[in-house]
């Protein structure tokens, strides 16, 4: 009787050395973990060598099956993640240690929780999280960190020896309601009365909205877009990570999960959104403008995308990093995972301690925001949303 063989494993150079069925097939249905998505960011250029993101896909094999896949970069730097570890690379440096290259599993750019070891079965998620950690060590790399895994991974990795850090982003939560009037009715009188003086102001302004789905987002729609997009980078002082052939790209091969969300006054388009979305959850990425008016972020960003996700029956919306803003406007606290392993011991025990004490904090600020709770009944601390419908 023969042994059967353990998984092979093979570091993928790009998403082009696998076929989208065979990573799809892994991935799921959340549009920023397709192959059309990862392929297209290092198609576009956004995702290279030259960006400091050097793919390194950890993949295991049995034959010519693909069983487990992790989406994985050599890093020079810590752009684009949305979990600091400056202060890590920081204290690295002053220890006359080298802190870069690094090991990061997580979508670039995106800070949205999700899978991050898309394999078959229990067995093969744990090789993954093991073999992450030997491909560090034979690299040469000071640390492997794997951002917004879903709860299940996060549980792995931990296993695997990872450390956990935790994390808020604010999430909107769609609790059946039949229409923007119906959630503003959950709002308390305060926090009601604010979001319709908002929504009012940007209305006697005569900004008018589309909500563009699919084949309706056309090569012009992207190209303001992509403008609105650099207009914003350009006003913060910093360099756009993403270009109109990135958003092209998904827009030709994801048509059924994107939202595109134009504001226009006065006959001429001044600001818009790009959001993402499956059958469960909208997902807010990006957005500029050319104009300023009180209040179009908000509109722009948030009601019209609240209304978007009443009217399809999405269950949650997922608003992007920080902002507690979002709160005001019908978003709740929600805690965010990350896993951490550094190579050095000294180190590793250090940020151990740090996370510990981290932890308390964030618990600590998770629980006063939900004192300010804007919606009359309040939910539970920390409860982890269930989007199945059930």
């Amino acid at each position: 009787m023969n042994t059967p063989q353990p998984p092979q494993l093979r570091v993928l150079a790009g998403m082009h050395e696998v076929t989208p069925a065979a990573w799809n097939r892994l991935a799921g249905n959340q549009p920023f973990l397709s192959h059309a998505f990862l392929h297209a960011l290092e198609a576009s250029g956004c995702v290279s060598d030259e960006t400091g993101w050097l793919p390194q896909h950890l993949t295991l094999w049995e034959g010519e099956r693909l069983v487990a896949a992790l989406p994985l970069y050599a890093k020079n730097h810590s752009y684009g993640e949305y979990v600091f570890d400056w202060a890590w690379a920081e204290a690295y440096q002053r220890n006359g240690l080298t802190y870069y290259p690094k090991l990061l599993s997580a979508i670039p750019f995106t800070p949205v929780t999700g899978p991050r070891l898309l394999a078959e079965s229990d067995a093969h998620r744990a090789l993954l999280a093991h073999a992450a950690i030997e491909h560090a060590q034979s690299i040469g790399a000071s640390s492997f960190h794997c951002l917004f895994p879903d709860p299940p991974d996060s549980a792995v990795l931990q296993n695997a020896g990872l450390m956990i850090r935790r994390g808020v982003q604010f999430h909107w939560l769609n609790q059946n309601f039949t229409s923007f009037d119906a959630y503003l009715a959950a709002m308390s009188h305060d926090k009601r009365k604010k979001i319709k003086q908002e929504r009012r102001r940007v209305s006697e302004a005569g900004i008018s909205f589309r909500q563009l789905t699919g084949n309706d987002i056309k090569a012009e729609d992207w190209a303001f877009f992509t403008g609105c997009y650099d207009n914003t980078y350009l006003q913060h002082r910093s360099t756009p990570y993403l270009n109109v052939d990135f958003f092209q790209r998904v827009g030709d091969t994801l048509p059924d999960n994107v939202l595109m969300i134009i504001a226009s006054q006065a006959g001429h388009d001044i600001a818009a959104a790009l959001n993402f979305h499956d059958d469960t959850t909208l997902y807010g990425r990006y957005w500029g403008t050319h104009a300023y008016s009180p209040a179009l972020h908000f509109e722009t960003c948030y009601y019209q995308a609240i209304e978007f996700c009443i009217a399809r029956g999405i269950r949650l919306f997922e608003g992007g990093a920080q902002g507690e803003h979002k709160l005001a406007r019908g978003f709740l606290p929600m805690e965010t995972t990350s896993a951490h392993w550094l190579a050095h011991p000294r180190f590793a025990q250090a940020v151990e301690t740090f996370l510990e004490r981290e932890a308390l904090g964030v618990a600590h600020y998770i629980g006063e925001l939900n004192e300010h709770s804007p919606f009359k009944n309040t939910r539970a601390p920390n409860a982890r949303y269930d989007i199945s419908g059930s």
